[in-house]
């Protein structure tokens, strides 16, 4: 909107100028003189490279053909303004009466060449005379012969332009039509102006009241509408020529990437329920700095219906300040370009996804944006009340759960992204009332293990793909689980028969906690209890590769307090097919072991007997008996020495 408003204010000014000239030339003896007064008057300097000649048809006024007007002293040797051709026409009847009515100024091919400097003033801004004796080089009757002047419509073919605002990237635009009429000087200006931003036509209308006003610098009514392939924009408001603007904005698109490609924003791909369709209304400030507010928002993304706030800085990385709400956000299109449950790439035939992630979005814009709702199903998940934050500080992502429901249950804390020197990721995070099966079969492909858990998880990894964070996991974590099963084998039928693969285990409570590492997941206290049995659980979990190392060790409670039976249960191999068999070595080594001791006990006895001497439980026996073998030989020495 300010650019166009700089726009059409340009060009009034500039061809204002241009009219006033021609109205002086009653031919080319004079258009000398005539170019001198309007560099006396404005700092510019007019040149004709054609003949300026009058014409009675189709319409009474004069034709100019190739004509520049130099630019400001401090914004380069390029012309403001250069023509191929400029037609006016005029209302003879005013004209007999001293007075210049223009019924039709048309330009054919104008390029604009406008720019900035810092303290905001535009090149297309005409000053006065610096010395009073400049105005002494036209003659007396030339200056009386200027008269007072209005424009009723002004026509642009073919035109161009090229913006430079000081600090900012330039903007260079061709193909550009206008219409503006202004039939009343005291009153409202209408514009009807077509640009092509990336070849398709953008169609802007806008009215201006008090244009006379505006282009003073004062503040006016205004109202735009802008409509392109794929949606229109409306804004209603007061603005003034700076750039400042407050109003009321309202927006509708049926095809969004389609409305942003009109204006050369190609490449955005919209995932169905962020707005591939949408409507919007708000109250907007614009300030000349680039700062817009956005109050009493209302949005609609694909029937998502969003409400809140919206402060936005535009720079070279933008600042935004986001506050939303919303009750119920289904977003499909995340779970189609994901994969929907476990996410694409997580099967355990083939392993994490190793296709690169481009995590440069992270470095777009800088600021926070919170998020709260009654429910949001996204990307294969379904979360409950929430309220979510997110913070973009210079490529690092803060994700703040306050808390977030998911998973049956509640998750607090906050997961980070950065990709700042390469990716990397990390969270500390605390849930309760987790629906382990739901959980673990979303993030990891592993469903087999069903219960409501409670705990923390303190994770860091990373890579730039799937498959190198999660093999470079690391942390530490901790959790309880109450009443619930494991699929895939069955432990009491373990116990029986031996067989125990199929079927499910039952259990009362799971406690553990473990450690990170490499991307596997090392535990050496799980304790589960059963009806009459306790298991015990120490082993390695491959996050990364997805297999499995683990023992259990169920033990049948004894009778009467009596040591109770224990056959340990080996799972291995890859998480979709692991392996579960008994490991009978351990279970029969304590009984091997006890059978052992006891022999070791009889000998030891046997062997005291023997040696009438008392014999340690720690003692070896081998060395016992060497011992008392190089006793007996030194005693048998010795009697030989003494003669007995």
């Amino acid at each position: 909107m300010r650019l166009i408003l700089r726009v059409i204010s340009a060009l009034f000014f500039t061809l204002a100028v241009l009219i006033g000239l021609v109205f002086l030339l009653p031919g080319e003896k004079v258009a000398a003189l005539a170019a001198d007064q309007i560099e006396a008057q404005t700092g510019r300097k007019l040149t004709f490279h054609g003949k300026v000649r009058f014409t009675l048809w189709p319409v009474l006024g004069v034709k100019s053909d190739r004509v520049t007007l130099s630019n400001a002293d401090w914004a380069g040797a390029a012309p403001l303004l250069t023509a191929e051709r400029l037609s006016i026409g005029i209302a003879p009847g005013d004209l007999l009466q001293g007075k210049v009515r223009v019924t039709e100024v048309s330009a054919v091919l104008p390029h604009l060449n406008l720019s900035e400097r810092e303290d905001g003033l535009g090149n297309w801004v005409l000053e006065g005379p610096t010395d009073a004796a400049a105005t002494e080089v036209v003659p007396a009757e030339i200056q009386d012969a200027v008269l007072p002047i209005s424009i009723e419509k002004l026509t642009l073919t073919g035109a161009s332009l090229r913006y430079s605002p000081y600090g900012g990237d330039v903007v260079e635009m061709s193909s550009i039509d206008m219409v503006l009429q202004w039939p009343d000087p005291s009153g409202t200006v209408n514009v009807d102006l077509t640009v092509r931003p990336a070849g398709e036509p953008v169609e802007i209308k806008a009215e201006v009241g008090t244009f006379a006003d505006f282009l003073a610098g004062e503040v006016a009514s205004v109202g735009a509408s802008v409509e392109a392939k794929g949606g229109f924009l409306r804004f209603d408001g007061r603005a003034d020529l700076a750039g400042a603007a407050s109003g009321r904005i309202t927006a509708k698109t049926t095809d969004t990437a389609g409305l942003l490609g009109a204006f050369g924003q190609t490449g955005l791909s919209l995932p169905k329920g962020l707005g591939q369709q949408m409507t919007v209304g708000a109250d907007a400030t614009y300030t000349p700095d680039g700062r817009l507010a956005l109050r009493d928002l209302a949005l609609n993304l694909d029937g998502n219906a969003l409400e809140g706030a919206v402060d936005i800085t535009l720079a070279e990385v933008p600042q935004f300040a986001v506050q939303l709400k919303a009750k119920e956000l289904h977003v499909p299109g995340l779970e189609e370009a994901t994969g929907s449950g476990a996410s694409a790439g997580t099967t355990s035939a083939s392993g994490w996804s190793k296709e690169p992630i481009d995590a440069s979005a992270l470095a777009l814009a800088n600021g926070t944006a919170v998020l709260s709702f009654d429910r949001l199903v996204a990307g294969g998940y379904d979360l409950g009340a929430s309220r979510l934050s997110l913070s973009l500080d210079r490529a690092r992502a803060v994700l703040k759960l306050q808390p977030a429901a998911v998973f049956g249950g509640s998750v607090e804390g906050q997961v980070v992204a950065n990709n700042r020197k390469g990716l990397s990721v990390g969270g500390k995070l605390a849930y309760n009332g987790i629906r382990l099966e739901q959980a673990l079969g979303q993030m990891a492909g592993y469903d087999r293990l069903n219960g409501e858990a409670l705990g923390e998880l303190e994770y860091l990894a990373s890579g730039n793909s799937l498959d190198a964070i999660m093999h470079s996991l690391s942390g530490k974590g901790w959790v309880e689980v109450g009443k619930g099963f494991f699929s895939g084998f069955d432990l009491e039928a373990l116990m029986r028969s031996g067989q125990g693969n199929g079927g499910s285990t039952v259990f009362d409570q799971l406690t553990g906690s473990f450690t990170l590492a490499k991307g596997n997941l090392q535990n050496e206290d799980l304790l589960i209890t059963l009806k009459g049995i306790r298991v015990d659980g120490a082993g390695r979990i491959g996050l990364g590769a997805q297999d499995l190392d683990y023992l259990f060790t169920p033990t049948i409670s004894g009778v009467n307090g009596s040591a109770g039976l224990s056959i340990p249960v080996a799972v291995t191999g890859p998480w979709a097919d692991p392996k579960i068999r008994p490991d009978l070595k351990r279970a029969l080594q304590p009984e091997i072991d006890a059978v052992e001791q006891d022999l070791k006990d009889r000998a030891r006895q046997k062997l005291s007997e023997e040696l009438e001497t008392e014999i340690a439980p720690e003692q070896d026996l081998n060395e016992v008996i060497r011992d008392r073998i190089e006793q007996e030989a030194k005693d048998q020495l010795l009697r030989l020495l003494q003669g007995n």
